[in-house]
């Protein structure tokens, strides 16, 4: 075993054994983890997100490449930074056969699993441009990360019980590339109303696929971006 999850109790490894593909992570996040939505600002190690069962974007990214890295593959973060209207989101990149995939917690459906069929972590990165949006449908992702090496960062990322704030500022202060051109921003169109109506006004008894979508000045927005 890798020595960095020394610190694990039995419980935790025996969930990370069970994460030896990047599918199973994202099921496990899906489907065994609650999302973090703590009033209070949180940065919970892989390990106390375990013994939490809770993670919000960064928190499920760490957790995702901790098993990475417990399993032997690359491990690996990768910061999807926003306009000042919107949060920021970090996922789990890794490498499969050559292509890019993700695993990533969000609220938002569009901001989470990518298969790996991208060829580089830039065109990985822009895939989730079209579902980056915020609560008033503006489309926000503006900047990418090259990948951080997980083996970059101080060994309590993985097990600390205190906060690891430290990872985000590590992912701020890495270099960034931009996503759009110069004049672009002001051309962009508003997502699709039908998906803003469905992810964040709530749902509706008729199945969306039998739904016609309504222009935005139909729908009751909320006041402020998420």
């Amino acid at each position: 075993m890798n020595p960095a999850f020394l610190n694990f109790p039995a419980k935790t490894l025996a969930a990370l054994k069970r994460l030896d593909s990047p599918r199973k992570v994202q099921d496990f996040l899906d489907y065994e983890i609650s999302y973090n939505d703590s009033r209070i600002s949180t940065c919970l190690s892989p390990l106390e997100v375990l013994k939490q069962g809770r993670a919000h974007c960064i928190e499920g990214a760490m957790l995702a490449a901790a098993a990475f890295l417990f399993h032997g593959r690359r491990s690996m973060l990768l910061d999807l930074r926003a306009n000042p209207r919107d949060d920021d989101h970090v996922i789990a990149p890794f490498l499969d056969k050559g292509r890019w995939g993700a695993v990533a917690q969000s609220h938002f459906c569009g901001l989470r699993y990518r298969e790996p069929v991208y060829r580089s972590f830039g065109e990985l990165a822009r895939s989730y441009f079209e579902f980056y949006y915020n609560r008033r449908g503006e489309k926000t992702l503006r900047e990418f990360s090259a990948p951080l090496e997980t083996s970059a960062l101080k060994p309590e990322w993985l097990c600390s019980g205190k906060n690891v704030f430290f990872v985000g500022r590590r992912l701020d202060d890495a270099r960034h590339f931009r996503v759009l051109g110069g004049g672009q921003e002001s051309g962009l169109r508003r997502a699709d109303s039908l998906l803003l109506e469905a992810e964040v006004l709530g749902g509706v008894k008729t199945p969306l696929n039998l739904r016609g979508a309504r222009p935005y000045r139909a729908l009751k927005l909320p006041r402020s971006p998420r």
